[in-house]
């Protein structure tokens, strides 16, 4: 595509959603920087359609340079105009983006304490204390490519899969929720300890609860304030777990835990009593991560069914393996969409060469670690 047909793809996108986060953007639409650079100046710069938001999101601002030129051009007076935008709503706040319907785990990390805080503390050094927090958090969850959809007081509402999917974002959730809690215990010392009140700790501690569910995502609020909220049973869950959750602990749901399992060690919690829940829901605590580096090796364990209609692509991974046993060394690369068999047709090939007696050697990059080459 040309600039000019990507930018008009782009402009459509971000007047539809409202926002649209950069690396969103980059991987839609495969750009790098520099031509993402040149989308922006264009946007924000020329035409004044956006605007942006922390260096990481686009925001739509509006018609513009386009619509004064419009005013302007149908002769309309500023002094004719203001009685007319007192008596109707700016067009741009009457319609908002089209709400849409996805699967969201949504996580919610609340302050363990905060009241013992504001107790003892200036509300000038509680502040920074919880910046402090916030910030901590915030740089784990854009890690793992979370969304914070609200700060709330000292509590924080993330979404994991908006405004970007992957196929992994529970695991991206209950990692983020695991390192938050490291985070703290060693970048964020309790303003509390040493003082020998009951129950301080030398560190800031966070209840986390996790859910996975259908949400309906999209902008509610007032012409004063607007927000991209999910709403649905999912949020009103998450915040049910957190609850459950005793300080430092990771607290998922039945839902999730499917989603994860074998990649974390777990203790299953039972079903407590939830406010507001009808359906008995099984909650675990998460401890750590275990050893399994895919859903895959976990998968293997229990036991793989027979390989299905890959015959054609099998044959030609046996033809190169025996090339490379002559001499003809072969480099092979399988690619293709998740979920289509690519890790269970190079199973069938680790167990063919193993039974042969061959070493092999397996290299695995993280998709937690992009800006780190070979990580």
């Amino acid at each position: 595509m040309t600039f000019d047909e990507i930018l008009d793809q782009v402009r459509e996108l971000l007047q539809s959603k409202g926002r649209v986060a950069y690396r969103a953007l980059k991987r839609r639409f495969e750009l790098d920087d520099e031509y993402l650079e040149d989308l922006k100046s264009e946007l924000i710069k020329a035409e004044r359609v956006a605007v942006d938001e922390d260096g990481e999101v686009l925001v739509w601002a509006g018609e513009g340079e386009k619509e004064e030129r419009a005013k302007r051009g149908n002769g309309k007076s500023e002094k004719k105009s203001e009685p007319q935008d007192s008596q109707t709503p700016n067009p741009e706040l009457r319609t908002s983006p089209s709400a849409e319907r996805r699967q969201l785990t949504v996580m919610f990390c609340d302050l363990v304490g905060s009241t013992a805080l504001s107790a003892r503390l200036d509300p000038e050094e509680l502040r920074d204390v919880v910046r402090s927090y916030q910030e901590t958090c915030g740089t784990v969850i854009r890690r793992y490519d979370g969304h914070i959809a609200q700060h709330l007081g000292d509590g924080l509402l993330v979404y994991f899969g908006y405004p970007t999917a992957h196929e992994d974002d529970a695991q991206r959730a209950v990692r983020a929720g695991l390192e938050i809690i490291t985070a703290l215990r060693s970048q964020v010392p309790s303003p509390l300890a040493g003082e020998g009140a009951v129950g301080s700790h030398h560190s800031l501690q966070v209840r986390i609860g996790i859910h996975t569910g259908l949400v309906v995502i999209g902008e509610i609020g007032s012409n004063e304030k607007r927000e991209m909220l999910a709403l649905g049973e999912t949020p009103n869950v998450a915040a049910r777990v957190q609850g459950q959750a005793s300080p430092d602990e990771v607290m998922i749901s039945a839902a999730t835990y499917r989603l994860v399992e074998g990649l974390f060690e777990a203790e299953d919690r039972g079903q407590p009593q939830l406010k507001g829940v009808t359906t008995p829901l099984t909650l675990y605590h998460v401890r750590k991560e275990s050893t399994a580096h895919s859903r895959f090796e976990t998968a293997i364990q229990k036991g793989l069914t027979p390989l299905v209609g890959r015959e054609e692509e099998f044959a030609l991974l046996r033809r190169r393996w025996e090339q490379a046993k002559e001499g003809e060394g072969q480099v092979v690369l399988l690619s293709g969409e998740a979920g289509i068999g690519k890790s269970r047709l190079v199973q069938e090939v680790k167990d063919r060469v193993s039974a042969e007696g061959a070493t092999r050697i397996e290299f695995r990059c993280s998709p937690y670690h992009q800006n780190s080459a070979f990580y």
